[in-house]
């Protein structure tokens, strides 16, 4: 959907690395570049990890997305597996998205794709990773890669500001249902969002926003305890 943030996930082949070294990531991030430009995706966030990615973007486009990746694929494994002396797939299949709730979630998933090095033992503190847009956002360094969100921009007036209000977002700890909120979200496809958010999302597309329950569905077991209820009521004994 266009105009609306999304978490993307992409994983190697049977878990296997994507980033072999350091140049690895800089033509992976070369490229992300230009297909995002390309596709007219806006890229808010991202984290490389050695076999897999995370990204938060905002496609101009419903298609945009699909295209950035395709586009992005087709360009890094042909220059990985020449580089590595390597042939065949380099992805684990199609990548995963999950249409976020900005206003709830927005701000939150930029902490959780911040934070994967920290969870993975790589480095004790986000500023430790070379390989986020976490720097970006803390003063460190500006990264071409980035558009930064409305909702960033409200963290202050000034530059300063800002950077000093998203290091503060990273004093408490990201709450593990939060977490697994966002993890469920982006692997099974769903949208995460409050409930209003999902019912004016739902008015807005048929495809389902949420797993259905395994078992009868609520109006066919209505409709059958309707008729035996209307078999009892007529039955003279």
């Amino acid at each position: 959907m266009g105009g609306q943030a999304h978490h993307v996930i992409q994983r190697g082949h049977n878990r296997q690395p994507v980033f072999l070294e350091d140049q690895d990531r800089r033509k992976y991030l070369e490229f992300l570049r230009e297909v995002s430009a390309n596709c007219r995706v806006a890229v808010h966030a991202y984290v490389l990890m050695d076999n897999h990615v995370h990204l938060l973007v905002t496609p101009d486009e419903a298609d945009g997305i699909s295209r950035m990746m395709q586009a992005q694929g087709r360009r890094y494994v042909a220059w990985f597996n020449q580089r590595h002396g390597r042939s065949g797939t380099l992805w684990e299949g199609r990548f995963r998205t999950s249409l976020i709730d900005s206003e709830r979630y927005f701000m939150t998933c930029m902490r959780y794709i911040d934070l994967n090095p920290v969870r993975a033992g790589l480095v004790a503190q986000c500023l430790d990773f070379a390989w986020s847009s976490h720097g970006h956002y803390t003063g460190q360094r500006s990264d071409p890669i980035i558009t930064e969100h409305p909702l960033f921009w409200a963290l202050g007036n000034t530059p300063f500001e800002r950077d000093a209000a998203y290091k503060a977002l990273f004093d408490a700890e990201l709450g593990a249902a939060e977490q697994r909120s966002l993890t469920d979200a982006v692997l099974k496809g769903w949208p995460l969002g409050s409930a209003g958010f999902l019912a004016q999302l739902a008015r807005q597309t048929s495809r389902p926003l949420q797993a259905r329950k395994r078992g009868r569905p609520p109006v066919a077991a209505s409709k059958q305890r309707d008729a035996s209820q209307i078999e009892n009521d007529s039955d003279p004994n």
